[in-house]
């Protein structure tokens, strides 16, 4: 079994806004050094292309981090840059209906987290086979599509747990890539 800590960008001007950024590439804002848990020291770092990622990998002092095209964010669509709130009010019942499809939710013209879980499945298949322990710096989407593999939550109603979007989630990767859970919110 082999580790895999997940860890989510730190915040871009979007994030705070509460704005869904998807696949759009804000920069982070200013931000001092990442102060990795003791789990993830000497861990092979690997990160989204997004910028706000690999920002990220340089605060926690991987400048040179792997880029790995599968851990990209969610593609949200035509909604990116819009909030769910502002969604909610103004889709109303067809926002309500969609988001109860749990995995098979989907942003106008966008992707879904079962989607995302696809893409993401080959590469923690490759994590599995090379047996490094790697944190992967990455998105909410990416970390809550492995969280509901790993946990059987199929996106509908409340997590089983929840995650702390400034902590390190720590799985364990079987030798076929099925991920379980390690331990959440790791500070």
């Amino acid at each position: 079994m082999t580790l895999l800590a997940l860890l989510r960008h730190a915040d871009t001007a979007w994030s705070r806004e509460g704005r869904i950024q998807g696949q759009a590439d804000p920069p982070l804002l200013e931000s001092p050094p990442i102060s990795l848990p003791q789990a993830c020291r000497g861990m092979r770092v690997v990160t989204s292309p997004l910028r706000r990622c690999v920002e990220t990998a340089a605060l926690v002092g991987a400048p040179h981090a792997a880029v790995e095209p599968r851990l990209v964010e969610m593609d949200w669509g035509d909604w990116q840059g819009q909030s769910l709130a502002g969604l909610r009010a103004r889709l109303g019942e067809s926002m309500r209906e969609n988001e109860a499809r749990g995995l098979d939710f989907r942003p106008a013209n966008g992707e879904s987290p079962r989607e995302v879980t696809l893409r993401v499945e080959s590469w923690l298949r490759e994590v599995a086979h090379e047996g490094v322990p790697t944190l992967a710096i990455t998105h909410r989407g990416v970390i809550r599509a492995i969280f509901a593999q790993a946990s059987g939550w199929d996106l509908r109603g409340a997590p089983p747990a929840k995650l702390a979007w400034d902590a390190v989630h720590l799985f364990r990767v079987d030798p076929a890539g099925a991920p379980r859970i390690e331990q959440l919110n790791v500070k």
